[in-house]
């Protein structure tokens, strides 16, 4: 079983850029989409030419055009939850639990502190509340946590530590420490699990001056996997090849 998470920047956007054929190349079970900046009806027809796959959308109810996330799966869900159920957190579409069999796949877009730092203490909060909103979960069956979680955790996930530490919104003290909370408490960083010092390999790249193609890149994208589920997963990856979108798909396959 393979799961598979992208931020597409625009799901209207990357859909002029091959990617229902991404979609058929990545043959995941279950896709993980966030950023999609579109309504849950927008998206679903968009994603209704990909074939085989329930829907599931969230959307910014306050702001159009922002955020948003979805799950496409080829296995209906038993349930779907949408958001944490914190009106503060939930106005941005940027939540959604899938419950299967054996465990919930959780599809998040975390909170960019901002340009200047703005959101950085919004942000601080919003770690802590989606914690625990999935040990709660957890509480019930383990969890899958895939998605754009806005922060490289350690100094090998970003090209330039240095230059971007305390002053760049993804690389503060105060984000790391939130992530690091995340796995202190048994959430596994998948990609980190079985490769902990595979270096220059990241999953989104500024737009500007070429970072892309001279790599100079962040990893931001994650599946956090419960500990209890970590001996079914058989591997994790970073698809950056797969081009349409500042960032490219991560995952992991399940035995």
């Amino acid at each position: 079983m393979k799961i598979i998470s992208w931020n597409v920047n625009g799901i209207r956007a990357i859909l002029k850029k091959d990617f229902l054929k991404s979609i058929k190349a990545l043959d995941a079970d279950i896709l993980c989409l966030q950023e999609t900046k579109a309504m849950e009806q927008q998206v679903k027809e968009v994603l209704s030419l990909a074939d085989h796959y329930e829907v599931i959308a969230n959307a910014s109810k306050e702001k159009k055009g922002y955020s948003g996330t979805a799950i496409l799966s080829k296995t209906k869900p038993l349930s779907v939850q949408y958001d944490m159920g914190i009106s503060e957190h939930d106005q941005e579409g940027r939540v959604i639990a899938a419950e299967f069999n054996d465990f919930y796949v959780i599809n998040v877009y975390v909170p960019n502190s901002g340009s200047e730092l703005v959101r950085l203490d919004y942000r601080a909060q919003w770690d802590k509340d989606f914690l625990e909103y999935l040990k709660k979960l957890e509480n019930k069956k383990p969890v899958i946590v895939c998605g754009d979680f806005n922060v490289a955790h350690q100094p090998i996930d970003i090209a330039r530590p240095k230059a971007n530490y305390n002053k760049s919104a993804g690389y503060t003290q105060k984000e790391i420490d939130g992530f690091t909370r995340f796995t202190e408490t048994g959430l596994v960083d998948s990609f980190r699990h079985f490769y902990p010092e595979k270096e220059n390999i990241y999953s989104w790249w500024s737009y500007r001056a070429g970072a892309r193609a001279k790599n100079v890149g962040w990893r931001i994208d994650y599946c956090l996997v419960s500990e209890s589920l970590m001996s079914q997963v058989k591997g994790a990856f970073i698809l950056n090849e797969y081009m349409g979108s500042d960032h490219c798909p991560v995952g992991i396959e399940l035995r």
